[in-house]
């Protein structure tokens, strides 16, 4: 039976950052939600039943819980399975919500898709614009004028200078450091390109590929001779 005025609410994914992020959920419903909530993990893995006092429910179960509304966040590493989960989560009639730390700074003019997860300690300053289901581990920046695309992901510690262009599935490693573009040629990371962890990206990043070290240069491809 449904319970009225009972929201629930969805971490998808019981890993380590799922762990990590959940508690800013819950401080964030106990001071700001109206009537009823539930909170819970969402994992189809071989999970315990519950985890850090948070019941885990399968995706099954989630879908069939009575509840006046269910919302969802994703907190899963791969950027094509978070994509395809919320797809999922949308035909069950989910609803997204996004999860910003209290110690987030975000300055002026910037649009932020649905879905985010920006983590303590992160900063966005002005007139930037970032697509669905990003990610901004601990201490990540992103400076003024930079345009991120769907479901792209920042480790711990990423500097993403002015007037650069992230695009699609891209994975920012820990401690990445990206040059400041230009206005009007903004130095441009390619859709589903890897950026090492350390690396420091001092020119464009082709679709696909993977960059490492100081300056930042692509793996060479295996196969291919020489």
């Amino acid at each position: 039976m449904k319970e009225i005025g009972l929201n629930i609410f969805g971490i998808v994914g019981a890993g380590g950052f799922g762990r990590e992020v959940i508690p800013l959920v819950k401080k964030k419903l106990e001071s700001n939600c109206q009537g009823n909530f539930k909170l819970v993990f969402v994992d189809d893995g071989d999970c315990a039943k519950s985890i850090n006092g948070y019941d885990v429910l399968t995706s099954a179960e989630f879908s069939l819980l009575p509840a006046d509304k269910k919302f969802f966040n994703i907190t899963i590493g791969d950027s094509q399975i978070r994509e395809k989960i919320a797809q999922r989560m949308w035909e069950i009639d989910a609803k997204t919500f996004s999860i910003t730390a209290d110690n987030a700074l975000i300055l002026d003019e910037n649009e932020i898709g649905e879905g985010a997860i920006l983590c303590p300690f992160t900063t966005i300053t002005s007139n930037v614009k970032i697509g669905k289901f990003f990610h901004a581990n601990i201490y990540s920046y992103i400076a003024h004028d930079c345009i991120i695309g769907d479901y792209v992901t920042f480790a711990p510690s990423v500097k993403c200078n002015g007037n650069v262009t992230i695009e699609d599935h891209a994975y920012i490693g820990t401690g990445a450091i990206i040059k400041q573009g230009r206005a009007g040629k903004p130095l441009k990371i390619g859709k589903g390109a890897i950026v090492g962890m350390g690396a420091v990206v001092t020119k464009d990043v082709a679709p696909g590929a993977i960059v490492v070290g100081n300056p930042a240069k692509p793996l060479p491809r295996k196969g291919l001779g020489g």
